[in-house]
């Protein structure tokens, strides 16, 4: 049987491609989440070196360079707390994070089998799943909840056919941020089912609150976690990882699986067949800069937590923000019966505004075009880290002006 797949962020494109910009009204993207800016000079000047040694051009281990990993799991111990009980054998490096996830999955799950993903969804989540003719069950979550996902509705959907749970926190494309409870309160859902609880935390380094979750610490070392005492994360999580955002070079496509070991005898058998072996001279660069590159981190995200507050202040009261996290934000539009398809279309031909129509990312209703669905159809998601402060306020600006330019009845 052969699946036919819509790749959306092309389709979002072609829609721009009528607009006429000028200097003055120029193109203005929060579609793509890609980052605004470049890499650090040292990293930059870093893999220019590495990229003209020939000894660097040969192959690595299947599962990525040893440095690299040892230095991974020293920043995850920041990040997620020194008690974590992680090890450099723990990981495996990917050519990007899409690919620890079609890798994950592959590894855990069978053509028939399910993986319950939370609407709206990751559309290359979605995708993936039905290559694999894995079905992919939603979960649906609603703006009253922040659009976050709820356990007690999860569980119900869980059947024998179940493999795993995959979340991404902060999410894509709400922006939503689960907080350390919710997280803990799936991981609980997931090991009472014996499933597995797949993490995309892509997005982990732009939570400036606390610590992401407390999944990796033992049980008997932590507080008021929500986990039992004998609580081992090995045993049903597995987390995945991209440095394209943190380190802004996702066009070097590197990733992370960190997973257990049975886990990982699956993947290796994965990655011989799809990866051979990870990018390397992105590898090689990385491994001694990790820790010298958390100041840049940091201020990125410090940068990319002002836009959304930018963003929050200048956007119009017509215009409300139902999330907002990690790159972006999912705001619902002003306009009464219109599709958010027809608004995003129109407002990127018309307004040089290029945006994302929730419906991209969430099943598609029988017998519709693409991008319909049955759910509020009122939501679209902007990239803030696309842009800078500037843009953010043209955008705001030309969002207002087009509640009277489209001549659609505004639902005040």
């Amino acid at each position: 049987m052969v699946i036919f797949l819509v790749c959306r962020i092309p389709q979002a494109y072609k829609w721009a491609t009528s607009y006429t910009a000028t200097k003055e009204r120029p193109l203005l993207d929060m579609s793509q989440g890609v980052p605004g800016i470049p890499p650090p000079p040292i990293l930059l000047e870093a893999l220019g070196k590495c990229a003209a040694n020939p000894r660097t051009c040969g192959y690595c281990p299947m599962t990525g360079e040893p440095l690299l990993k040892a230095s991974l799991v020293r920043e995850m111990k920041v990040t997620y707390g020194k008690d974590s009980d992680l090890c450099p054998d723990d990981v495996a490096l990917t050519a990007g994070c899409n690919m620890a996830f079609i890798t994950a999955v592959m590894s855990l799950a069978d053509a028939g089998d399910e993986v319950i993903l939370p609407v709206p969804w990751y559309f290359n989540h979605e995708m993936t799943l039905q290559m694999l003719g894995i079905t992919p069950v939603p979960l649906q979550t609603t703006p009253q909840e922040g659009f976050s996902p709820s356990p007690e509705i999860c569980a119900k959907l869980v059947t024998p056919r179940t493999k795993a749970i995959a979340l991404v926190s902060p999410n894509n494309p709400t922006g939503a941020t689960y907080p350390p409870s919710l997280i803990s309160a799936f991981a609980f859902l997931a090991r009472r089912h014996g499933i597995a609880l797949i993490m995309d935390e892509t997005y982990r380094d732009f939570i400036l609150s606390g610590v992401p979750h407390y999944l990796f610490v033992p049980g008997s070392l932590q507080g008021q976690s929500g986990l039992p005492a004998n609580w081992t994360w090995r045993e049903h999580f597995i987390h995945l990882f991209s440095f394209s955002k943190s380190y802004c070079i996702p066009g070097h496509r590197l990733g992370a699986i960190v997973a257990s070991s049975e886990v990982l005898k699956q993947v290796e058998t994965v990655l011989d067949c799809i990866q051979i072996c990870p990018p390397r001279h992105a590898q090689l660069v990385l491994h001694p800069l990790l820790s010298e590159l958390r100041p840049f981190i940091r201020e990125t995200a410090e940068s990319v937590a002002h836009r959304h507050e930018l963003f929050k202040s200048h956007l119009p009261s017509t215009w409300k923000i139902g999330s907002q996290g990690g790159y972006y934000a999912f705001v619902r539009h002003p306009f009464k019966g219109v599709s958010t398809r027809d608004v995003s279309r129109r407002m990127a031909m018309e307004a040089g505004i290029v945006t994302l129509p929730a419906g991209f990312f969430m099943p598609q209703q029988p017998g519709t075009k693409d991008g319909a669905t049955g759910v509020d159809d009122r939501w679209i998601r902007f990239s803030v880290a696309n842009v800078d402060d500037e843009k953010v306020k043209r955008v705001c600006s030309r969002l207002k002006e087009l509640e009277a330019e489209f001549g659609w009845e505004l639902d005040i």
